[in-house]
């Protein structure tokens, strides 16, 4: 743990304090087993008492609230306790969201949501006090994440020359070591002479899909369109490989459990042929209906993933369903990591 997460470990703490709680630290990141959290704690009021793995996640926001989510998951699963989520600030409407899920919650500013057994706190209206430091590390650039993007979505190019994983991330070949080293430091990346094998979790696939909203998401949308014909998505002829369903479509497609709010296309180009044939015209930016949604591929000279043709590898709609910050998208993505992803990731 580093001295930023040691910082909003302490102030955090001062804030339930604050409010009239009992803390006493069971154990700390030197002591606690591998994923169950930064820190175990005791929560108390008069004689009630409750045990805590803490898990600090910064900058959280509504994009990264899927990820942070599945995250917190994992830690409450391997600690056998609830999870509680300190990070640096949560406005008020992420709180609700928050609140909405029942993940309990406590920021440096003051604001926390704890919800247990004759323990019931709820503030959402104290500002932020501290900004967000930006991580460090070679796969969290734009550059490692489309790297670790195309490992995780075909973990045998791990053994492929660093000038193959380059050309399926569409990287330069300087940005793949730094990637493949921080991999191996972490534990997720085995090597054995020259040969190399991904051992990834679905941890770092939650990692992945925080820090692919936070930095690379934002920067893949290109166009919004109204689409009259909305309703009739499955029948439309979008001109596959090149163009390919992602995010909600591509979660309804392979799992059948959710009608789609939003489409979206992964493309470099629209073809006029599908512009017409579905009447498509620039969507307002306030426009929330029936609207199709252009996403720039990131990726370079990556294989089919092997499930269809017409869909992006199910890691990335993994990641797309939980940056929407929906919780019926959020559930599905569940669904998606256990029909396609827990094989190669598991949860452990």
């Amino acid at each position: 743990m580093n001295k930023t997460d040691e910082t909003l470990i302490s102030l955090a703490a001062r804030s339930l304090e604050d409010l009239g709680l009992a803390l006493r630290v069971q154990q700390t990141t030197k002591t606690a087993q591998a994923h169950q959290g930064n820190a175990l704690w005791q929560l108390g009021r008069g004689k009630e008492r409750v045990h805590y793995a803490v898990e600090v996640k910064r900058g959280l926001t509504t994009h990264t609230l899927g990820a942070t989510l599945a995250q917190l998951q994992h830690t409450r699963q391997a600690a056998g306790r609830p999870a509680l989520l300190v990070t640096d600030h949560v406005p008020p409407e992420l709180a609700q969201k928050l609140r909405e899920q029942r993940q309990q919650f406590v920021d440096a500013s003051g604001n926390a949501y704890l919800d247990t057994p004759g323990l019931l706190v709820f503030v959402a209206t104290q500002k932020s006090k501290l900004k967000a430091p930006v991580p460090k590390g070679q796969s969290l650039t734009v550059a490692g994440l489309k790297t670790l993007f195309v490992l995780i979505s075909d973990p045998a190019l791990a053994d492929a020359p660093q000038r193959a994983i380059a050309a399926a991330a569409g990287v330069a070949l300087g940005a793949v070591p730094g990637v493949l080293s921080d991999l191996k430091d972490a534990g997720h990346l085995l090597a054995s002479g020259r040969r190399r094998r991904m051992d990834a979790t679905k941890r770092l696939l939650d990692q992945w899909a925080a820090d692919y909203a936070r930095k690379l998401r934002h920067k893949t949308l290109t166009a919004r369109y109204a689409a009259p014909g909305f309703d009739a998505w499955p029948k439309w002829q979008i001109d596959a490989p090149t163009t390919r369903w992602g995010g909600e479509p591509a979660a309804h497609l392979l799992v059948q459990h959710l009608k789609p709010a939003v489409l979206t296309l992964y493309t470099h180009r629209l073809t006029p042929r599908l512009q017409v044939e579905q009447r498509l015209t620039p969507a307002g930016p306030h426009a929330e209906q029936h609207v199709l949604e252009i996403r720039r591929p990131f990726w370079g000279l990556l294989a089919q993933s092997g499930t269809r043709d017409d869909l992006v590898p199910p890691a990335l709609v993994y990641a797309d369903l939980l940056a929407t910050g929906d919780a019926r998208c959020i559930e599905t993505a569940q669904l998606v990591y256990d029909r396609y992803l827990a094989r190669l990731l598991p949860d452990r």
